[in-house]
């Protein structure tokens, strides 16, 4: 079997239907199928061997309408001979629901009560540090940051993004996930890079979905445990930014923990105004 045989045969066992994929074909270089738990589940992904480009990255994203497939710039840690999570393929299918089964309100606001719960037994720091960390809300859930119009196409931010990551790691590679929106791509490839915080993924699909109408935020890129969105209307006031920062704490609460100096929501919101991209790590 030919080089575009196989590949049209692998794309469309990821993508379930063919004909539509025929295109897409003519655009990749080699790669193979990762399936999941180490080669003993589902495929999750198609990847390319050779590192992408953004226009690569552009290109894909432009057919996804007829391919169902979504591209994901796939990164690991520097000099990882194994490509982990992708080449390894530590990635797992048997936990991850339907992004529909969730609501993402909900989940934010659990999430929340659960990092700014004060334990003073195991907590490093004091109730009153505690508290201080999330202030002006402290234990209060402040809602759901308001949308924004978006004043300009998503996909004109999603792909400038995607030249600054492909410039930053010229070993990033394309991955292809069957998904019928940017959102669901992670739970769709088995990405488990929450682990510490959550085992389904299907999850954090339900939040990006969110992301994506209220923020034309769309998913770029994926590492181990780091996620990279463009996003098209991002807060322009302090006061706005401070309102998604709490989001983005129940989310990711590692990105205020870990992340910034001081760890606090009010400077990590400062940040936020204007920006036109948001990246998370988990621990």
């Amino acid at each position: 079997m030919g080089f575009e045989q196989q590949l049209q045969s692998e794309l469309a066992a990821l993508a379930g239907h063919e004909d539509s994929v025929v295109e897409l074909c003519g655009l990749l270089s080699p790669g193979r199928l990762i399936v999941t738990d180490e080669g003993e589940g589902r495929p999750g992904l198609w990847m390319t061997v050779e590192p992408a480009s953004a226009d690569l990255w552009a290109a894909v994203r432009e057919l996804h309408g007829r391919t169902g497939l979504w591209p994901l710039l796939l990164e690991s840690s520097p000099h990882d001979s194994e490509f982990r999570p992708w080449e390894s393929g530590e990635l797992s299918l048997e936990k991850i629901t339907s992004p529909d089964l969730h609501d993402h309100a909900t989940l934010l606001a659990t999430w929340w009560a659960q990092h700014t719960e004060v334990d003073a037994d195991t907590d490093q720091l004091s109730p009153t540090e505690r508290i201080a960390v999330t202030a002006p809300y402290g234990q209060h859930w402040p809602g759901l940051a308001p949308g924004k119009p978006f004043t300009a196409e998503p996909a004109s931010f999603a792909v400038e993004y995607a030249v600054h990551l492909t410039a930053q790691n010229p070993d990033i590679r394309l991955g292809l996930a069957a998904a019928g929106r940017g959102a669901d791509a992670l739970a769709a490839a088995g990405w488990m890079g929450p682990l510490n915080y959550t085992n389904d993924t299907g999850e954090i699909a339900a939040v990006l979905r969110s992301w994506e109408d209220r923020f034309g935020a769309v998913v770029v890129g994926v590492g181990l445990a780091d996620l990279y969105l463009s996003i098209a209307a991002p807060p322009s006031t302090l006061q706005e930014a401070l309102h998604v920062a709490a989001e983005h704490f129940a989310f990711c609460p590692d990105n205020i923990w870990q992340n910034s100096h001081p760890h606090t929501l009010a400077t990590y919101a400062e940040r936020l105004v204007g920006l036109n991209s948001w990246q998370f790590w988990w621990d």
